[in-house]
């Protein structure tokens, strides 16, 4: 289904418009100052019931033209002489004017109203009165003329009193009340939908308002838009039936402190000309405390059941099918670390105990093997044939071993000399060879 040009063109109208500013005639109906806590969701209230969007299920029964007679001959009442509903059904109230009365079929398509009289009659004469009601917009209209029956016909014409036409017109002859009004609100029916529109601006504090943010578009079509910034973007939102049941509250949830500001509501009917402005201060106070819990009555009270003969009070927890755990939580991380260090404090000196227990049995095994400067026992046997005495070399003088250089007269002399010098061998004694000699002998 291709859209249509006059919905296109009013679109096309309001997205040119720059952003907070506010058409012809816009009048500011409310203003008033809010205030909200902050993480609380705020609603700003903007309803009205003549932006109610409803589809026409009577047959355009909205608009509707009727003609009035009053002041005719003998004082007669004001009464209903013809009416016309934009869906095209006309409806004579009298008998005798039926066939006589008549109203164009077309008057809601081309704007043309007029009454007309085929044969005037006397009883035709008083002021007429073209009423134009639009129950939908709540728009009344009126046009009133004047009818005067002549029987001369060059008295026949049209004049202005200075109030309304007076049209004399001669018995008989055929008269047209003129009744023309082509304003688009009584001729064009489909543009209600396209020309209704919604949206919210901000300003932030200290912004003028013909240069605040645009937040919504809404349009009765069901065509929607989202503008402002991001932070707030996702936070805002008006309910989907907002055309249907009149009501464009502006809910942000949850709400932040930079979220302050004026927030505008307009409403704009351009089909019934309507052009209001809703005006809200918000505020962002913050956020209430939570209440603190109520004291436990003491144990002593009467009212815990802990005196002689009273009933103990049911546990409410019971009554809602939950039960209650009780959790037990130490009072701050330090008690761990505290539990902690006495463990590995303990643990260290068990192992500085263990290490010591270990070097003390080493060193005692190595001492039993290491020489002892102590001289040997001497043997308790008599026999002294079977002992050894060794001879210590340590005792023995030392010979000097430098080259002396002497001129020998002999060759005796110099061995002699070579003997001095050279160290004579070590000479082992065997005291039993020498002891057995000696017995012999």
């Amino acid at each position: 289904m291709q859209p249509r040009p006059h919905v296109l063109l009013w679109k096309l109208l309001l997205l040119q418009r720059p952003p907070g500013s506010v058409p012809a005639g816009s009048s500011v109906v409310s203003e008033s100052a809010v205030s909200w806590p902050a993480g609380a969701p705020a609603v700003l209230r903007c309803q009205s019931p003549r932006m109610v969007w409803t589809q026409d299920r009577l047959h355009d029964r909205q608009r509707v033209v009727h003609w009035d007679l009053s002041g005719g001959p003998g004082g007669r009442p004001a009464h209903r002489l013809v009416d016309m509903y934009s869906a095209g059904e006309q409806r004579v109230y009298e008998s005798r004017d039926r066939g006589r009365l008549l109203l164009p079929p077309s008057a809601f398509q081309d704007g043309n109203f007029s009454l007309l009289i085929r044969a005037v009659e006397e009883t035709d004469e008083g002021l007429y009165t073209c009423n134009l009601h639009h129950h939908y917009c709540h728009l009344y209209e009126s046009l009133a003329v004047r009818l005067q029956v002549a029987g001369d016909p060059r008295e026949a014409g049209a004049h202005w009193d200075g109030e309304k036409e007076v049209l004399v017109v001669e018995r008989g002859a055929p008269a047209l009340l003129t009744c023309v009004n082509r304003a688009h609100v009584w001729t064009d029916r489909h543009l209600e939908e396209a020309q209704q529109v919604v949206h919210w601006d901000r300003q932030p504090p200290g912004v003028p308002h013909d240069r605040a943010d645009r937040l919504l578009d809404l349009y009765a079509s069901g065509e929607r838009r989202a503008y402002g910034p991001p932070f707030l973007r996702d936070r805002v939102a008006v309910e989907e039936d907002a055309f249907a049941r009149g009501d464009f509250s502006l809910r942000i949830a949850p709400l932040e402190p930079a979220d302050e500001g004026t927030y505008s509501c307009h409403l704009h009917h351009h089909y019934c000309g309507l052009h209001e402005r809703r005006v809200f201060h918000l505020k962002v106070t913050e956020p209430a405390p939570d209440p603190a819990p109520a004291e436990p009555p003491p144990r002593d009270s009467p009212g815990n059941g802990s005196s002689p003969g009273s009933v103990p009070a049911p546990d409410p927890t019971l009554g809602r099918g939950r039960s209650v755990i009780n959790v037990i939580v130490p009072e701050s991380r330090a008690h761990f670390f505290q539990q902690l260090g006495y463990v590995l404090a303990t643990l260290l000196l068990f192992i500085l105990l263990l290490i010591t227990v270990v070097l003390a049995t080493r060193h005692r095994r190595s001492g039993g093997y290491e020489y002892s400067p102590r001289k040997p026992r001497k043997s308790k046997r008599k026999d002294g044939n079977t002992a050894e005495f060794a001879v210590a070399t340590g005792d023995q003088a030392f010979y000097r071993t430098e080259d002396i250089q002497l001129d020998y007269k002999n060759n005796i002399l110099k061995e002699r000399a070579e003997l001095a010098h050279c160290p004579l061998p070590a000479k082992h004694i065997d005291l039993d060879k020498e002891f057995r000699k000696e017995y012999c002998k």
